[in-house]
């Protein structure tokens, strides 16, 4: 292969850049970017409390508090007459569950470093009491859960 002679009247292909021409909106003055353009997604915050699972028939929810750092089960609307058997509560307070009577739920925290177990824990919970409650009430396993 042959030398190549470098002369600097030449600019050498390496060299040589590619300039874009200003688009008609840039030169128009309107500032606006591509994300301008094509419009910015507006972030949303996910629910909280956010909703892990219903289960109508026996009318119990579990739900994830992020801001308040704890797992809860509420059964119905939380009011006096859906209030569980004494033998469902039994088993929340076993569980380390404490009735808040503020929200009308049966809460447990969720700390930093048990938060993966707290929250298995809660869900086999969840499904420990739903069965009792069907139980109790003559309800067979069926379709209309949502684990």
């Amino acid at each position: 292969m042959s030398p190549r002679i470098f002369n600097p009247d030449q600019q050498s292909p390496e060299t040589t850049a590619a300039v874009a021409e200003p688009s008609a909106s840039e030169e128009s003055g309107t500032g606006q970017g591509f994300a301008d353009k094509v419009g910015k997604k507006k972030w949303t915050p996910a629910p909280d409390p956010f909703g892990l699972a219903v289960d109508n028939l026996a009318e119990v929810r579990l739900f994830e508090s992020k801001q308040d750092r704890q797992m809860a089960l509420k059964f119905g609307n939380g009011y006096i007459e859906d209030k569980p058997s004494q033998a469902v509560i039994d088993r929340l307070k076993d569980a380390g569950y404490r009735w808040d009577p503020s929200d009308r739920i049966w809460a447990h925290p969720v700390q930093p470093e048990s938060a993966m177990s707290t929250r298995i824990d809660a869900k086999r919970l969840y499904e420990d009491v739903c069965q009792m409650i069907r139980q109790e009430k003559g309800i067979e396993d069926g379709p209309e859960t949502s684990r």
